[in-house]
């Protein structure tokens, strides 16, 4: 079916049932509503995973490793990477691909 983009619309498109159910709607919204859901969150608050371990909640462990040789530090980013992410060198100081561009 080919459709001609560039003529004009047909104005006999629009019913009255479709212009009357818009009023009806436009008038609906100015109506206030009675039920009103203030505590939207208080599922949220319940919620627990199964089996969770929640003891050390507020302790985070983590193994840091030092900087390998043929790793560097990013100065554009400050973020470690391998030797194959060295883009630049200036000034003594190195870039990753994405901060040199």
């Amino acid at each position: 079916m080919v459709t001609d983009y560039d003529a004009p619309r047909r104005a006999d498109i629009e019913d009255d049932e479709t212009a009357d159910s818009v009023e009806k709607l436009a008038g609906r919204r100015h109506q206030p509503s009675s039920v009103i859901d203030e505590d939207v969150d208080a599922e949220e608050e319940v919620f627990e995973l199964p089996g969770a371990d929640l003891s050390g909640e507020g302790e985070l462990n983590v193994r840091v490793v030092p900087k390998q040789v043929d790793e560097f530090v990013c100065s554009g980013c400050f973020l470690v990477y391998h030797r194959s992410r060295l883009a630049a060198t200036k000034d003594g100081m190195k870039f990753c691909r994405d901060c040199a561009t």
